[in-house]
């Protein structure tokens, strides 16, 4: 491998290289870090580090503002000679004017191709450095610089001398080939399909187009690293990759929701009518948790070798399972209808469902993937209580009962069946071994792999850059040319295989998956455990409002159960708007921790407006508390997630035991504890429930409170 090689040395671009972030002098200097860290301290050396990189990108951005200077100059002369041409009404020199406005086009173009690889450079370092320290640096090296005033960081992400001259670009060429025509006018009637003009614009999307929100979402999901390049590898799996295997792997993830919350507004009329105590819709609700704390052990080890058989033995299960919950009824037994949901819990394939996008959906995709999964279980957590508010319906079928109690668990029989065959007909299983072998075979050679996987390719997938690949006429395939050359080569710079002699112990390290759920947990440092406890609290408080709303709306208020299921599903519906929010418009202004921070004290104020106090109790402060309570823990969970796939080992974003399976543990164990809470507090009588459960709720959100402060700077 070459890096900046002989191709680039001969090319007209020759002097480009000394003005690009130095990767290979970056990565030399955290090797050099890992020996003295004992001596310096790792504060030092993240500082000392961060000073190199802000040189290297000043040195970068000085650059980078020259070539624009020269381009604009240049754009400023043939825009001279444009007036000229249509001046003239020679279609000659009209064509010829055009010609040389794409020419002018292509070194915008290869420019732009230029700050994308730096700008790769620059997120590969910072991640590599990440590997080698306790405390990350990532988020905060990028959050106190991209907004900083004097920061030549916003010369990679934002670009307006190159937009102006875009714009030039696109109505000079717009105005010759429409003649007299207004550009301003009527923009509509000037649609310009041309591919240099198309593919300046994919590159600039590529730099400066918002998918905050859906980086934001797919953290949620904790699944694998969403800023890869593709590899040889990738291109493999895309070959494999089947849209219909991932609807149905996602549809799972949406139902099960709706599984989990359909009985949410009649769990506490099911108890009541099976001789029961109303707060047993704790037990209800939560056996199905319980038996997930299993089941998600043992489908993580499944998916290392199938994905249609555990999503297969899922659906069974569940169908099962809503089979029993139903019937119970009838047979007036409450130890039927926990046996049903014990075996729902069984059938949870979560762990199954974040495997199948790690491992099988490409690169280019799996960032949509990923907040597809997230919104597929706020959707589910919605519509399962939406669903629940139209059963009104109660009669005899033979020896089965229909009423409001009954239907979740027959509603979704139906909807488990068509859903596994579906799944029989649709899912297509991905072929492992095969996979690697064909990686190995068809990218033997390490520059095969740049020019199939570099960034480079000016991303072929991109519809406006296939269309510069493969251009209109010989004057674009020569122009393109050298810069699909050049940028191979640039990018093999930042490709770590030409390098794999000298990789230290610690890479090898770092790629290692942990072998068993102990080995995890001792991977787990500070900031992680903090943030796992503050994951814990906030499961623990959203399942408090949830779980007992049917209890307590019911005694205090009289609510039917079209009214609870209106309300659950009302707060769960607020998923998405708030998360909205905060991917795109509070994470650009404020940093993760800060707005970790503000959502437990406002959890812990939600918390506080919730409980009964001497006054009589009203609609308007218990829907006011839990509504501030529920919105404050989805925040608080998107943070939370958020840093903790960020300050999360390495070796547990893959394998069995992985961060995804650790906080799925965390979560479901919240609901347990929080459902048997509500069961053991019926037992003390119904007056004193709703401050019984907030107590330890509100206790939790305190301690998660003050242990964010303890850790606060460790918070990257």
């Amino acid at each position: 491998m070459v890096g900046f090689g002989k191709k680039f040395q001969e090319s007209r671009y020759m002097g480009w290289k000394q003005y690009a972030i130095n990767y290979k002098l970056l990565k030399k200097k955290i090797k050099r870090y890992l020996g003295e860290r004992q001596a310096n301290g790792e504060e030092q050396l993240r500082k000392e580090f961060m000073r190199v990189l802000d040189l290297q990108i000043e040195k970068f951005a000085m650059f980078l503002l020259e070539q624009e200077g020269k381009l604009a100059t240049r754009f400023a002369t043939l825009n001279e000679e444009r007036e000229l041409a249509r001046n003239s009404g020679d279609p000659l020199l009209i064509e010829h004017c055009v010609k040389a406005y794409r020419a002018l086009g292509m070194e915008i173009l290869y420019l732009l191709q230029f700050v994308e690889l730096n700008a790769t450079g620059l997120r590969k370092i910072l991640k590599k450095f990440d590997k080698t320290v306790t405390h990350k640096i990532t988020d905060y090296y990028v959050s106190t610089r991209a907004n900083h005033p004097f920061s030549q960081l916003q010369k990679l992400f934002r670009h307006a001398g190159i937009e102006a001259m875009l714009g030039s670009l696109t109505r000079s060429i717009a105005e010759l080939n429409n003649g007299e025509k207004p550009f301003y006018d009527d923009p509509a009637s000037f649609h310009l399909e041309d591919p240099v003009v198309d593919s300046i614009k994919g590159a600039l999307e590529r730099l400066t187009y918002s998918t905050r929100f859906l980086s934001f979402l797919s953290k949620h999901a904790l699944i694998g690293d969403q800023d890869e390049l593709p590899s040889a590898e990738d291109e493999a799996i895309e070959k494999q990759y089947d849209f219909m295997a991932l609807v149905l792997n996602l549809m799972n993830t949406f139902l099960y929701m709706v599984n989990t919350y359909i009985v949410v507004p009649s769990a506490d009329k099911y108890a009541i009518s099976l001789g029961a105590a109303p707060t047993l819709c704790g037990v209800i609700i939560g056996s199905m948790a319980v038996a997930q704390l299993i089941s998600s052990v043992y489908f993580s080890s499944w998916s290392n070798r199938s994905y249609f058989k555990p999503l297969f033995f899922s659906s069974v299960v569940l169908l099962l399972g809503n089979m029993l919950y139903a019937v119970a009824y009838d047979f007036h037994s409450l130890s039927i209808l926990i046996a049903g949901r014990l075996l729902c819990g069984l059938g949870s394939a979560r762990a199954v469902n974040r495997r199948y996008i790690t491992d099988w959906v490409p690169i280019n995709k799996r960032l949509q993937a990923s907040a597809a999964f997230v919104t597929a279980s706020a959707l589910g957590m919605a519509a399962g209580p939406a669903l629940a508010g139209l059963f009104k319906i109660k009669q005899k079928f033979f020896l089965l009962t229909i009423d409001a109690n009954t239907l979740p668990g027959l509603t979704m029989v139906v909807i488990w069946l068509l859903y596994i065959i579906w799944l029989w007909l649709g899912f297509k299983e991905p072929v492992r071994k095969t996979l690697v072998e064909e990686c190995i075979q068809t990218y033997s050679m390490p520059n095969e792999i740049a020019q199939k996987s570099s960034c480079g390719d000016l991303h072929s997938n991109d519809s406006a850059s296939k269309r510069v690949m493969s251009p209109h006429g010989p004057e674009e395939q020569s122009l393109l040319q050298p810069l699909t050359e050049t940028a191979i080569d640039i990018d093999s710079d930042l490709d770590d295989t030409d390098n794999v002699a000298e990789e230290s112990e610690y890479s090898e390290e770092a790629d290692k998956p942990a072998n068993s759920f102990c080995e995890a947990l001792q991977l787990l440092t500070n900031p992680v455990k903090v943030q796992l406890g503050i994951y814990f609290m906030l499961k623990y408080a959203m399942e408090i409002i949830l779980s007992e709303s049917s209890v307590v709306t019911t005694h205090y208020f009289g609510w039917t159960t079209g009214a609870i299921a209106m309300f659950v599903a009302l707060l769960g519906f607020t998923v998405l708007p708030v998360n909205f929010l905060i991917g795109v418009y509070i994470s650009n202004l404020f940093e993760d921790r800060q707005i970790l921070v503000a959502s437990e004290v406002m959890t812990c104020v939600g918390l506080a407006t919730l409980f009964a106090g001497p006054i009589p109790y009203t609609k308007a402060q218990y829907m006011t508390g839990a509504l501030i309570g529920f919105v404050s823990t989805e925040v608080l969970e998107g943070v939370n997630l958020s840093l903790l796939s960020k300050v999360m080992s390495p070796r547990l974003a893959k394998g069995t035991y992985n961060n995804g399976l650790l906080s799925t543990e965390a979560g479901t164990l919240a609901r347990v504890v929080a459902d048997g809470t509500i069961t053991l507090a019926g037992y003390c009588g119904i007056n004193l429930l709703l401050n019984l459960t907030l107590t330890p709720a509100l206790a939790f959100a305190l301690i998660s409170l003050i242990a964010t402060f303890f850790c606060y700077n460790s918070l990257y």
